[in-house]
């Protein structure tokens, strides 16, 4: 899926093998194929006992914790 968060645009791919692991590359980002990965942890799915996550919610609130780490010079994160 392809997301657009504070105006940058990012695709969000599921690892294969990996249900709930997601790689994010930053597509607008000024540094080709630079972004993050992240698992879900306990997060469940639609149908399971527990209440269901909405994912495109809680990406795009990943997305904008990567973006304020970003430094604006660099285009990378702060070290």
């Amino acid at each position: 899926m392809r997301l657009v968060v504070d105006g940058q645009t990012f695709e969000v791919t599921q690892r294969v093998g990996h249900p709930k692991q997601y790689d994010f590359t930053w597509l607008s980002g000024p540094n080709a194929g630079y972004g993050f990965s992240m698992a879900l942890g306990h997060a469940t799915v639609e149908g399971a006992e527990r209440p269901a996550v909405d994912l495109r919610a809680h990406f795009e609130r990943v997305i904008t914790d990567f973006l304020t780490e970003i430094d604006p010079d660099t285009g990378y994160l702060r070290d």
